[in-house]
């Protein structure tokens, strides 16, 4: 099947979806598409149980669409930069030590803890696997994904300091896991093949992909401003914008650095220096109104495509206890992965009460986990670690997602 056939089943799905929820349900757009995805894939397995065929229809459909791939190569980069667009880079950079900390200590110290835990209740389950591969599951499951939570939050009032850490957290912290992944997954490789990695080299590997992505983001986001300050054309603006996005995140693969890292960064100085110096209101206008409609449409595609993903899951009812066991887990890893640094950090600035708690089940895992667990080679250990992530992301979604408004309502307050 073409690209342009999965393209339409897909597009058609959401906008099915997204009318049943908007109709019916009224669940917040992501969760609610996300549920009817599952409920969806759900009903397609109990029919072949009925002897239909429908199922096997959708498995070939799905299994044709390189998921990792669809997210990490093509979704992520447009998700990112339109995240980044809005973000004000004089509150960032307020806050700028508490999300360094929190998206790469945080989620190193994450990885640490999710890893090691990991491989002890795989342990007492009886499942075998070595000690990389669970820090390699520890890598993928600890960066958050704030795209379901972020509209809650803003619609229940949450302040904007701490709504400025959640997105500054998670708009970094995805290029900053990404990298450790790749780290984690030299040194697995390298151990299959009877080789050791070097730690100079994961060292460099960790150097030019964050570094370099930055600096590259910074490169394509300074040539780009200059030549939106050059004109005034909304079309050929808002095209400039695209090629920022595909151009820079496909050149930066190709580099073989950070494209997430260097999306972000050119999203934030076209959004900031670019919108108030290279722009007029006509194209900041137009430039906002086409990446929320992009944001929108690749959200929603992206929540039915991780509920549709149910069906080519293979379930075992030792992974099903051992991601069980595991939400709580990732829960308390991301607990002292955010509390410890709020905590040494709050002698020398203020926070909003309740801080740690909303920071902590306001991180939610997302699209960026399943498409690294779906990115892990044909090894052994992968049907098992894709089936716990995807446990786990169910659960951040659907029980975090839909309490985590009512959470900042009753323990957030407005800042003083």
């Amino acid at each position: 099947m073409g690209i342009f056939e999965l393209s339409a089943i897909l597009i058609t799905l959401s906008a099915l979806f997204s009318y049943i929820n908007h109709r019916f349900i009224k669940l917040p757009t992501t969760i609610g598409l996300m549920v009817i995805a599952l409920l969806f894939s759900l009903l397609l397995i109990l029919s072949t149980r009925l002897g239909f065929d429908f199922e096997l229809h959708a498995e070939t459909i799905l299994a044709s669409i390189d998921f990792d791939k669809a997210l990490l190569e093509g979704m992520l980069s447009a998700l990112l930069f339109a995240g980044a667009l809005h973000v004000n880079l004089d509150d960032l950079l307020e806050q700028k030590w508490v999300i360094a900390l929190l998206a790469s200590v945080g989620v190193v110290t994450s990885t640490l803890l999710i890893g090691y835990a990991s491989y002890y209740v795989f342990g007492m389950l009886g499942v075998e696997i070595s000690l990389i591969y669970c820090l390699l599951f520890g890598a993928l499951i600890s960066p958050t994904d704030p795209i379901a939570v972020l509209g809650i939050l803003k619609k229940v009032g949450v302040p904007k300091t701490l709504e400025t850490k959640i997105t500054g957290e998670s708009l970094f912290n995805d290029g900053v896991a990404v990298v450790v992944f790749l780290a984690i997954l030299t040194i697995a490789s390298d151990g299959a093949g009877g080789h050791d990695a070097e730690p100079m080299a994961i060292a460099q590997l960790f150097l030019q992909e964050a570094v370099g992505g930055a600096l590259f983001g910074f490169v394509i986001g300074f040539v780009a401003y200059r030549m939106l300050s050059s004109i005034d054309q909304y079309e050929v603006e808002v095209l400039i914008s695209l090629a920022v996005v595909l151009g820079g995140y496909a050149a930066a693969i190709a580099m073989h650095l950070s494209a997430p890292i260097a999306i972000v960064v050119a999203g934030l100085l076209i959004g900031n220096h670019g919108r108030r110096l290279a722009m007029s209101e006509r194209t900041r206008e137009h430039l906002d109104n086409f990446w929320e409609l992009i944001d929108e449409i690749l959200n929603a595609v992206l929540f039915v495509l991780i509920g549709l993903e149910l069906m080519l899951v293979h379930f075992e009812i030792s992974f099903i206890q051992a991601g069980m066991i595991l939400i709580p887990v990732v829960v308390l890893a991301r607990f002292v992965a955010v509390g410890v640094p709020v905590t040494l950090m709050k002698p020398f600035r203020k926070f909003t009460p309740h801080a740690i708690r909303i920071l902590t089940w306001g991180g939610l895992r997302g699209g960026i986990s399943v498409a690294l667990a779906l990115s892990i080679p044909n090894v052994p250990e992968r049907d098992m670690l894709i089936a716990v992530t995807y446990l786990i992301v169910v659960f951040s979604i659907f029980v975090q997602g839909l309490t985590v408004g009512s959470l900042v309502k009753k323990d957030s307050k407005p800042d003083s």
